[in-house]
């Protein structure tokens, strides 16, 4: 099988598609209307080093990425799936038909706009460490306003916060073990972060009147690291949670890879996401940990139905009483655990143990629950199933990684 991938921002740079412009005149007229200006003299000129403002930057790469695609269709076989990073993802999604030409770039240049409104903020690589080192040293150096902000590869992570605290930690991880660099980033805010959400949630008012059309082709979602469902809803609020949520290209790649992609083609000249799918697709699994995944756990079928999806990104050792939820607080996690775990389990439990760390100890230490906590083997028919892209989104859906409707609408999209 096979899989187109689009890059995102950071790739510009100055004669950017200068082979193509030439080759797709329709294109470029198309996109002179929607923007306003020449993207021809944009990209190939870069005036007043426009090419570095994300105002200009991201239309410039998507038009660009457009170019490709359509040197892609005369020249290339059919794609099995698509997924873009990032911005990237805007790309993939035109690929697949959800929207034409100038409805993308028209919802690209308001998600510039949008996000270069929100300054203050910074990005930066670090480079040869594990999640798990990167979370500790942040955690170590009181950087609480910087989150990994995209998970690229197993070993590779962007973080985003404000230009203070980076330059503060830069020193720090530096000096961590393993770490081969800490670069800052190409862009002009601190995007994938809680920081930007005033801008999701205006894109999101702007998508609410945006038509979209049935998916052709699968996408992998950033946010999820699966394929958008076929309800259009679906796709919208899933755009707008991509602003301030981290890019999972680590987890969408490994989806691809499972399903039965076996050739990913990057279209572009500047070839930044082909060595990090490599990279991908050869390192060996995770070894799985009990304690972070009955963490996870926590966060996700006890918070998360309570409080949404702002539980994803709970402190594990915050108490309980911060989400706010009144003062039945722990008889209403204490229900919702019991039924997770399909053992009693009373509020002054949830009491002593009142955060997600100190809960999944006690968890761990109980007979009657620590069997319940652990993955189980998948039921027969999940294992006799011959779809292996069925089958992974099954067990996503019986591990409460995916919602029932999420997960119907992408079997249906890869029928």
């Amino acid at each position: 099988m096979r899989c187109y991938v689009f890059p995102g921002q950071g790739i510009q740079k100055k004669g950017m598609g200068r082979s193509l412009f030439g080759r797709f005149p329709d294109l470029r007229r198309r996109a002179d209307q929607v923007l306003g200006y020449s993207i021809e003299e944009l990209c190939l000129e870069n005036p007043e080093r426009r090419l570095s403002e994300t105002v200009y930057a991201q239309p410039a790469i998507y038009v660009v990425n457009a170019l490709h695609w359509s040197a892609a269709q005369e020249d290339l076989p059919p794609a099995d799936f698509f997924v873009g990073h990032s911005l990237g993802e805007y790309s993939a999604l035109f690929a697949a038909g959800a929207f034409d030409f100038e409805g993308g770039l028209t919802l690209v240049r308001r998600r510039a706009e949008l996000m270069s409104q929100v300054g203050g903020g910074a990005m930066a690589a670090v480079v040869g460490v594990s999640e798990q080192i990167v979370e500790e040293a942040l955690k170590q150096h009181g950087a609480t306003g910087v989150v990994i902000a995209n998970y690229n590869a197993p070993e590779q992570f962007v973080l985003s916060g404000s230009h203070e605290d980076l330059a503060r930690i830069k020193p720090a991880f530096e000096k961590v073990e393993g770490v081969r660099g800490f670069i800052p980033v190409r862009v002009s805010g601190p995007f994938h972060s809680p920081a930007m959400a005033p801008a999701a949630a205006r894109f999101r008012d702007l998508l609410a009147s945006v038509d979209l059309a049935e998916l052709r082709t699968p996408v992998i979602s950033n946010v999820t690291g699966r394929p958008f469902g076929p309800d259009p809803q679906d796709v919208r609020d899933l755009l707008a949670e991509q602003i301030s949520k981290p890019v999972r290209w680590t987890d969408s790649i490994r989806y691809l890879r499972d399903a039965g992609v076996s050739v990913f083609t990057e279209l572009g000249e500047s070839k930044v996401l082909t060595p990090l799918i490599d990279r991908i697709t050869t390192a060996p699994e995770p070894a799985s940990d009990p304690r972070r995944d009955l963490i996870e756990r926590i966060k996700r079928e006890i918070l998360q139905p309570e409080i949404g999806d702002e539980a994803l990104g709970f402190d594990e050792d915050a108490s309980f009483r911060q989400l706010g939820l009144n003062s039945i607080i722990y008889v209403r996690l204490a229900r919702r655990a019991g039924t997770v775990f399909g053992v009693p389990v009373k509020p002054d439990v949830i009491f002593q143990h009142r955060s997600c760390a100190a809960l999944a100890d006690y968890l761990l230490t109980r007979d009657d629950i620590a069997g319940a906590a652990a993955p189980e083997a998948p039921p027969a028919p999940l294992r006799e199933y011959q779809d292996e892209r069925v089958t992974a989104l099954l067990h996503d859906c019986a591990n409460g990684t995916l919602t029932v409707d999420r997960t119907i609408g992408a079997i249906r999209a890869l029928a």
